[in-house]
């Protein structure tokens, strides 16, 4: 028998306890390390909500989850597997909710928990209907988001820059951020692959810098045509089943297309408050621009029924249309709705025989921000409000010459931006308040339209 003294013991126990710890460590390091991207709170609604991740290889990834309110009863998912397939992503369904509460959650890869030095947490929908006043909320957006990458970028500057937009954007704490198009940018190498769609989504989805955003803000986007294929891709791009795919793999909005198996399109709906989103896709169904022949379309006749459906039935009080592209700017020479002349005044008509109330039209694609408004007789102006861009090239001081005669005077801004959407106040005093904000968040611009203002 080996006899220790007292102070042999106490080594001993001190040096094994490190070796556990340094073991626990690195294994902990370990799983951390296959951790792609995210975690990303996509949906919520009052009894689930989608967080979904990326890991670097196959891996088995589950979630526990707390109200913080409560933070001794702990719920668990299911363990599941991501795969090549879906480019290692996976969408985890939290179904144990309640209304209205704030939880935070933690990730799990190959069983063991993933430490992130950022919030992770989401609220459920609140129910509030029948009960009080509509909550307060905001809603984060912006458009063109270009991530570099040497190796495959054109010579010369870099086009993207200002990353850190996406933290001056995670400090305002928008409890939803819409991605309005361009979301990432695929290149030459890109498009022609599902190697290279599900390589260039990857790359632009791990900086660091959006990862605190995505963790405790519900995301939803739609796409334009950088995300959805070349500069000014239409119908006719033969990999649009792949890049839609690919944006089903790496988003995580409640649905795609007018039913769950549909394969045709991206366009979907939400609601958060007294606010409906409506989600729309303007290239799977776009016609060639060079094409003579035909009836020209940007959403497409089952899209455009589906949209005057939505907004009629809806019973919200504000109804905002996320698309790609300027609605109400008809200027010749900037790519925007009035290139398809016919199907825009079949929306602009419907929304206006059938009393619609109201709406906003948000969007992207510009490269500069600004403000439209289009006034109709005897009911409320529509306005299209265009906040562009993120981190992708801006565009030159050219455009300031543009006749846009829809633009409001001092709304228009060349520079890095991004924009929140508060709604707010009481059933009688409703309101929207737009702010367009530079890249280290100050403010640049503000416009309040009440409630009454659009009936």
């Amino acid at each position: 028998m080996i006899n220790l003294t007292k102070f042999q013991i106490i080594f001993l126990m001190k040096n094994i306890l490190t070796l556990f710890s340094l073991f626990f460590f690195i294994f902990g390091f370990s799983q951390k390390s296959l951790l792609q991207s995210g975690p990303m709170v996509g949906y919520c609604e009052v009894k689930e909500a989608a967080i979904w991740l990326q890991t670097k290889e196959n891996a088995s990834v589950k979630v526990s989850y707390y109200a913080i309110e409560n933070p001794k009863h702990v719920f668990y998912t299911e363990n599941y597997t991501t795969t090549k397939e879906s480019g290692f992503t996976y969408h985890i369904i939290l179904d144990q909710l309640l209304p209205g509460k704030k939880y935070n959650y933690t990730i799990y890869i190959n069983n063991k928990k993933v430490d992130l030095t950022y919030e992770t947490s989401f609220s459920s929908k609140k129910l509030w209907q029948w009960r009080e006043d509509a909550p307060d909320f905001t809603i984060a957006f912006g458009s063109c988001m270009y991530i570099n990458e040497t190796a495959f970028d054109r010579p010369g500057k870099p086009y993207g820059s200002g990353y850190n937009i996406f933290e001056s954007i995670s400090k305002k704490n928008p409890d939803i951020m819409i991605w309005g198009g361009d979301n990432t940018y695929l290149r030459e190498t890109d498009w022609d692959s599902k190697t290279g769609i599900y390589h260039r989504n990857t790359h632009s989805r791990a900086i660091k810098e959006i990862q605190p955003l995505l963790a405790k803000t519900q995301n939803f986007a739609v796409w334009d045509d950088h995300d959805y294929g070349p500069d000014d891709s239409d119908r006719s791009f033969y990999n649009k089943h792949i890049t839609q795919k690919a944006f089903k793999d790496f988003w995580a909005n409640k649905t795609y297309g007018m039913h769950p198996n549909q394969n045709e399109g991206v366009f979907s709906t939400f609601i958060w408050g007294d606010a409906q989103f409506f989600l729309l896709d303007d290239r799977f169904f776009r016609s060639p621009n060079r094409r003579i022949t035909g009836e020209k379309a940007m959403l497409g006749s089952a899209q455009l029924e589906w949209l005057i459906d939505a907004l009629s039935s809806s019973s919200s009080n504000f109804k905002v249309i996320v698309i790609g592209g300027q609605v109400i700017n008809e200027f010749p020479d900037s790519e925007n709705y009035g290139h398809f002349p016919e199907e825009k005044e079949t929306l602009l008509r419907e929304i206006t025989d059938n009393k619609i109330k109201g709406v906003l039209f948000l969007t992207g694609d510009r490269h500069f921000a600004e403000l439209s408004v289009l006034p109709r007789e005897n009911t409320y102006p529509l306005y299209d409000w265009t906040v562009s861009p993120l981190t992708s090239g801006v565009v030159s001081n050219t455009v300031l010459q543009e006749k846009n005669k829809y633009k409001v005077a001092g709304s228009t801004f060349i520079q890095h931006n991004f924009g929140t959407i508060s709604f707010t106040g009481n059933k009688e005093n409703r309101q929207m308040k737009l702010t367009l904000f530079d890249i280290n968040g100050n403010e640049l611009w503000n416009k309040i339209i009440l409630k009454k203002e659009l009936e």
